[in-house]
């Protein structure tokens, strides 16, 4: 039998990691009002450690408070932060898996009523259509300030003890916002040109490389396409050029995602019967005005049909990305997107279509994931009702499909963990 490519190591930068399917963010909305990390959020992350997850990302945790996306985000802020970090990074490491934080302001994506900013900032002032947000433009202080919270949350990571650090850079977030022509619509040094739009995320990602050192790992998420549905979104080419640029500048590993939140549901894929309902009533469109509730309820319909013909359930639905990136690069490339079954995942890495695999929403339904594959034995499987994505921002990120909850419960308790 050949060598089984999901349990061969990898080393990204100075990390050498026992394995290459890992644990990708999630939004956890675990933590506490004002972000702090407790055990509520470290429950979601141990029983996912205890399996032999190789290596787990966390959710975004907001490097200040203008970049605060939802209600119980974590952050690293500010210092006071770090203890709740440090107990989350000692728990993942006691049971032998590694940890890497990733970093983010949200830019406009966000709901400046609910988070209790006046304005959400971007590039520039181009209303979201996912979000009903106004963004203001950002000034160039305010620029260079959010450069040093990038810096000052990667440092308190490290601080911390994580095991390296990731930087959005994909989703239509800030520094999406600024490569991307269609958010990003400035007529000063960091808009219009490639190397202009690129100025921002670029002195980001050497600020944060300054303040943590050569030999810390460094990570970035990418988008493999934009994919707006109106507006100039960026290709792959143009991205893997980005990417290019990046790798030049130190980073170790690039994860190969998708999509902003104007570009609809390609980042995840799956079913959406109830995902709209949900959402207004579970997740953040709960924080909307009652006008915008009214109108998601109007066209819930039309939009659960739109989604479900456009964005059905497809495994590895990234991977025609990650091979352009895989082609251009040296450093590894990470891939997520829909990945359940061991031989698509094994084929992927056998091909050399990428490095490794990263997983949300099949290891929320499964936690034990990792152990599975590994003994050959089968876990919870996920049909990606979309269920946990759609409570993001209001309730506890969780498996909520019924059907599956039993099992999964069972699971951990048998295994000596409460039901998160």
């Amino acid at each position: 039998m050949s060598e089984r490519m999901l349990f061969k190591p990898i080393r990204i930068g100075s990390l050498d990691v026992p394995g290459r399917v890992w644990k990708t963010a999630t939004s956890e909305t675990r933590a506490t009002a004002d972000g702090f990390v407790g055990d509520e959020f470290i429950r979601f992350y141990e029983p996912i450690a205890w399996a032999g997850t190789p290596l787990i990302i966390t959710g975004n945790l907001y490097v200040g408070f203008s970049g605060k996306p939802t209600y119980r985000n974590a952050g690293i802020d500010a210092d006071d932060k770090i203890p709740g970090l440090t107990r989350l990074v000692d728990t993942v490491h006691r049971h032998g898996s590694l940890i890497v934080a990733q970093i983010n302001h949200c830019g406009r994506q966000m709901n400046p009523e609910a988070i209790g900013v006046e304005h959400a900032l971007s590039a520039s002032d181009v209303r979201d259509k996912a979000m009903f947000t106004k963004p203001r433009a950002m000034t160039i202080t305010e620029i260079q300030r959010t450069i040093e919270e990038f810096a000052s949350a990667a440092w308190r990571a490290k601080q911390a003890g994580f095991d390296g650090v990731q930087v959005h850079f994909a989703h239509g977030y800030l520094l999406s916002e600024f490569l991307t022509p269609h958010t990003n619509r400035r007529k000063d040094a960091y808009g219009g040109s490639f190397e202009n739009r690129l100025r921002f995320p670029l002195e980001v990602m050497r600020a944060v490389r300054a303040r943590v050192g050569a030999d810390y790992p460094v990570l970035a998420k990418i988008n493999g396409a934009d994919l707006l549905m109106v507006g100039n979104g960026l290709t792959t080419g143009e991205l893997v050029r980005v990417a290019k640029v990046l790798e030049a500048e130190g980073l170790d590993a690039l994860e190969i995602s998708c999509g902003h939140y104007e570009s609809g549901f390609p980042m995840i894929r799956g079913r959406f019967d109830t995902f709209f309902e949900d959402q207004m009533a579970e997740g953040a469109g709960q924080f909307m005005s009652s006008g915008m509730k009214f109108a998601a309820r109007l066209a819930n319909k039309p939009l659960t049909a739109v989604a479900n013909r456009l964005w059905p359930t497809k495994e590895g639905f990234n991977l025609e990305f990650a091979r352009q990136f895989k082609s251009a690069l040296q450093i590894p490339v990470i891939t997520v997107g829909g990945f359940y079954s061991e031989s698509a995942m094994e084929n992927a890495i056998r091909t050399g279509d990428t490095d490794v695999i990263s997983i949300a929403r099949a290891m929320i339904a499964d936690p034990f994931m990792v152990k599975h594959l590994r003994e050959g034995t089968r876990g919870p499987q996920c049909d990606f009702c979309n269920g946990c994505i759609a409570r993001a921002g209001g309730k506890p990120v969780d498996c909520y499909n019924e059907a599956l909850r039993p099992e999964r419960e069972a699971m951990l308790a048998a295994a000596g963990f409460s039901a998160s």
